[in-house]
């Protein structure tokens, strides 16, 4: 069903699901009819539900519209400023694809589910116990997803959207569209207007992004956006192949290892095991210390850190800057 009860169920069914072993779950984004007929996706509260879905859709294994072209971001059923949520959404799965397709290989590889239930990973925090809406997408993000319409009207006034979200305790958070900071171990209440979703990243993150790309496999992940979130030692392991075919079964795969030493200020990009046709021998990394307004949002970061010209041999990056950033 296209409405906002049978989106908000989604959430807590797609954490059983990864949970139960289906680690490649989804759904059909905006639902597929409502009472058996097309909904019309050009009213502003169905143009609203889409968008909420479209986020979610972002952070779940499998990213897919299941329906026809009136759901297409190209469609004349959207008006300019949801096509423009829309856009900036999917330009983020793009960029992110490094990331997820490297979680992807730790499911291969290590029966990983990168739809996490919290208690996956903060299984000593009894207040996580009860959370059905809230997950973590890999290691590195904590999404909380707006399962509630904003489109009421009270005297003319639209009320303001908030999302409460609770942080984990154990670790520290960045906020990931503002980089602002969190001890772990609160609730927090956020402002979440049709444009944001509520996304924070655990301190100690390593976060791959790939530039722009029109479809997954355009152009090589080069250069790569390494975002690091200060505060704990962490650790992330890029995965590559060919994208196209089984040879990584038979070996035809590359993984390079990447750790952040908090004490030692130091990020250590190790050298790079294993090989596969068509495998980039000299690449670049851009790497960013996250901190407020610095290394944020979707976009390419303008001020990075360090840039690093890799040819496959470990190398390390003392950080010197943006330490004042948190």
């Amino acid at each position: 069903m296209c409405t906002f009860d049978a989106y908000k169920i989604q959430v807590p069914q797609a954490i059983n699901a990864c949970a139960s072993g289906i680690p490649y779950w989804t759904s059909d984004i905006g639902g597929y009819h409502y009472h058996w007929t097309p909904p019309d996706w050009s009213t502003p509260a169905n143009r609203e539900l889409f968008t909420r879905w479209f986020q979610f859709g972002v952070f779940c294994p499998v990213f897919r519209i299941h329906g026809k072209g009136e759901r297409a971001l190209f469609s004349e059923s959207w008006d300019a400023k949801t096509k423009e949520i829309l856009l900036k959404y999917d330009n983020l799965r793009y960029r992110l694809m490094p990331y997820i397709y490297s979680l992807s290989w730790k499911v291969t590889s290590e029966s990983y589910t990168m739809m996490r239930a919290l208690a996956f990973d903060f299984r000593t925090d009894p207040s996580i116990n009860d959370i059905r809406d809230q997950y973590m997408f890999g290691p590195a993000f904590l999404v909380n997803p707006v399962t509630e319409p904003t489109h009421w009207f009270y005297y003319g006034a639209a009320v303001e959207q908030k999302r409460a979200v609770y942080l984990p305790k154990g670790t520290d958070w960045f906020d990931f569209w503002t980089g602002n900071f969190f001890r772990g171990g609160q609730t927090i209440h956020v402002p979440a207007p049709i444009e944001i979703l509520p996304l924070y990243v655990r301190a100690g993150s390593i976060v791959p992004m790939g530039p722009f790309l029109q479809y997954a496999t355009e152009k090589p992940a080069d250069p790569i956006e390494l975002r690091i979130y200060p505060g704990a030692d962490g650790e992330f392991t890029l995965y590559e192949d060919e994208n196209d075919n089984y040879n990584y079964e038979k070996g035809s795969f590359a993984t390079i290892n990447i750790r952040w030493d908090e004490k030692r200020n130091t990020l250590t990009i190790g050298g790079r095991h294993g090989k596969f046709p068509g495998m980039l021998s000299h690449r670049t990394f851009r790497v960013t210390w996250v901190g407020r307004f610095h290394g944020v949002g979707g976009d390419p970061e303008n001020r990075v850190d360090a840039t690093v010209s890799y040819t496959g041999k470990r190398i390390e990056i003392k950080r010197t800057t943006g330490k004042d950033l948190k």
